[in-house]
């Protein structure tokens, strides 16, 4: 595959695809509005699996299963590659009430995956029980032992390394103003740094892929949804688990960091953190941890997801413009879902066969 190949934008997503790409051979160019890797990607907190993932419908699920098994040899190739270390980690996940036991129970018999009804020493390998709101958690806590976590923008930094050791190239700062079309192709694109022509265009852009596509959008309905977060610095770890409660999610690190999120907020492209935000973030974890009450913030920012109808990104071929594609629309789970969208996009592009029936994931062009 010798093809030159632009792809617009340098998240996880774009990065991924790029690194998949370069190994077939491709020439590869990023183009990145702001700086590679330093948006939703890095945002978020890297949980491997969607939250209450019986909420979510069999296209989504079906990629976050598939590619969260691809993330060990995964991590492991650019660890090797970059000497930086992602933190992979089978953390185990633990779901407080309120869920619907049958249903998670139901689900993940069908696909063969653990859980475990837990109460609190079981679920909770930690130093000093007592640190926990026991009247919160109960004894009904499900627990999910294999669910990994990732820090991503560790993640980040090793697939931009791999990246350009593999001759890729990546330009920050340079945002894409036009596509030029021409006889249903790209003939060349503009930008903040210049013209640009290649034989294939894939459209990466996160939040802004729309506005990137334009009027070749056609009826794709990716949006910004602003989620903040919290970040906590204890001396150990005061947790070995991930915890959930709703969409609430608290992500302890290896080095005594915890994570607190997240708020999905229909905004537009505003990224301003709240005082809101982070009253109700604090509030909600402090119920479950009450030792985050008297700790310091750390830090606290905001991302923007691209938001798509029922979490279901689309990958592959542009339905008209033949030389254009997108990977787009991952909504909260673009990390998890990295490995698999850009083997299913690169698999269409070299016309080999994909793990399993990609039409889901071309179905957003024609959303009403």
């Amino acid at each position: 595959m010798k093809q030159d190949i632009i792809i617009i934008g340098g998240g996880i997503i774009g990065l991924a695809t790029a690194e998949k790409l370069l190994t077939h051979g491709a020439n590869v160019t990023i183009l990145e509005r702001g700086h590679a890797g330093q948006e939703s990607s890095w945002a978020g907190g890297g949980i491997l699996s969607p939250l209450l993932p019986w909420k979510y419908s069999d296209h989504v699920t079906q990629l976050t299963s598939y590619s969260a098994k691809q993330f060990p040899a995964w991590i492991s190739s650019l660890q090797k590659a970059s000497g930086i270390d992602p933190e992979y980690e089978i953390s185990g996940m633990c779901i407080l009430p309120p869920y619907d036991l049958e249903i998670a129970k139901q689900w993940c018999s069908m696909r063969g995956i653990e859980i475990e009804q837990s109460t609190i020493p079981n679920t909770f390998p930690i130093e000093n029980n007592s640190d926990f709101n026991r009247t919160q958690l109960h004894d009904r806590s499900l627990f999910l032992p294999n669910t990994a976590q990732v820090r991503n923008p560790r993640l980040l930094r090793a697939l931009i390394s791999r990246v350009i050791q593999l001759g890729g190239r990546i330009l920050e700062n340079c945002t894409v103003y036009r596509l030029n079309t021409n006889y249903q192709q790209i003939h060349t694109i503009t930008s903040s740094c210049g013209e640009f022509v290649a034989d294939y265009y894939i459209v990466s852009a996160g939040a802004w892929s729309v506005e990137i596509l334009g009027a070749h959008a056609l009826q794709l309905d990716i949006r910004p949804i602003k989620g903040q977060m919290l970040l906590f610095k204890f001396d150990a770890p005061p947790i070995h688990n991930i915890l959930v409660q709703n969409d609430l999610y608290i992500i302890p690190r290896r080095d005594g960091h915890v994570l607190i999120g997240s708020t999905l907020e229909d905004v537009g492209f505003d990224k301003q953190t709240t005082t809101s935000a982070f009253n109700q973030l604090l509030r909600h974890a402090g119920n479950i941890l009450p030792p985050i009450k008297k700790m310091p913030i750390k830090q606290h920012w905001s991302g923007l997801r691209p938001a798509s109808p029922k979490n279901i990104p689309t990958i592959g071929w542009h339905p008209t413009i033949r030389n254009l594609l997108i990977n787009s629309g991952h909504y909260r789970y673009g990390v998890t879902m990295a490995p698999v969208s850009a083997e299913i996009l690169v698999n269409e592009m070299t016309g080999a066969t994909q793990p399993f029936d990609t039409s889901p994931y071309q179905a957003g062009w024609e959303i009403n």
